[in-house]
């Protein structure tokens, strides 16, 4: 008999006991049994709770592999290369963005049923989203504490502390363009959050300006402006879907919960590409 339209073909290999297959690939045994409940009895929808975190992880750690190689790029002036990186981000976000609505989909009823089984572990524990703010510049040393027990985490963490953000690494580029970002600027102590400076604010006023003669340049800064979107995107409806299950309760953390989550929406890490746009056309 015929295959079906969907059956085995001739040709298709079904052998893999010899040779590595899709799952052996993926290493789909370790992927698939790593949720582990801790609820007692377990709760239907404490696994809906660990794979939309565990997704995110690996998501953030894709994130991660594109900025670190997008910061390198900037730094060897391959800007168009690193463009490619950070648009890929930008679709990462978008993804990251959409898989609230799956985590909504849980009541505060039945998260209550088993969130006092989560301890004190909490999604600000989360190194790699840490070390995501770090590459964009959002650096704090004191956060490094709660990453002691990583080992890893905290070497990768300390080297992002170190090391240029990806504006940045934007900035020496544009620099090395001709284009004149303030010495202070390239000079300043990385280890710290970048601040607004009014001079880079008419550097790239300039850029806007004459987008046709600094073409590479403005397209970067609407990337940058683009990344940023969808980061405020992701940290909103974060916020939205944690005010939506818990209300106004702390987070198993100890944090304040949606006035943490809150104020991180005033957190900016490209502040001048905003200042631009005060600046044009007045």
């Amino acid at each position: 008999m015929p295959p079906g339209p969907r059956g085995v073909e001739p040709g298709m290999a079904t052998d893999f006991r010899a040779e590595m297959g899709y799952g052996s690939y993926l290493d789909l045994d370790t992927l698939l049994t790593a949720q582990h409940p801790v609820s007692e009895p377990e709760h239907h929808d404490e696994l809906l709770f660990i794979i939309q975190h565990q997704t995110s992880e690996l998501w953030l750690k894709l994130v991660l592999h594109e900025l670190r190689s997008a910061v390198a790029l900037l730094q060897a002036d391959r800007l168009r290369v690193a463009l490619k990186r950070i648009a890929r981000v930008k679709h990462i976000q978008r993804t990251l963005t959409d898989q609230w609505s799956v985590l909504a989909t849980l009541t505060p009823t039945e998260y209550s049923e088993f969130r006092d089984f989560l301890g004190r572990a909490s999604g600000f524990q989360s190194w790699q989203y840490r070390a995501f703010e770090f590459v964009l510049g959002n650096k704090d040393a004191a956060t490094l504490a709660v990453h002691a027990h990583h080992p890893e985490g905290t070497r990768v963490l300390t080297e992002l502390l170190e090391g240029p953000s990806l504006y940045d690494a934007f900035l020496g580029c544009l620099a090395r363009q001709g284009h004149p970002v303030p010495a202070r600027v390239l000079e300043r102590d990385l280890t710290r959050p970048h601040t607004e400076d009014d001079e880079l604010t008419e550097v790239l006023c300039a850029v806007y300006a004459d987008a046709e003669t600094h073409w590479d340049a403005y397209e970067a800064c609407e990337e940058l402006v683009d990344l940023e979107d969808a980061v405020q995107l992701w940290r909103f409806r974060h916020l939205t879907t944690v005010q939506r299950t818990i209300g106004l309760k702390t987070g198993t953390g100890g944090s304040s919960g949606v006035g943490f989550l809150r104020r991180a929406l005033d957190v900016t890490f490209f502040p001048e590409l905003y200042a631009v746009r005060t600046r044009i056309g007045r």
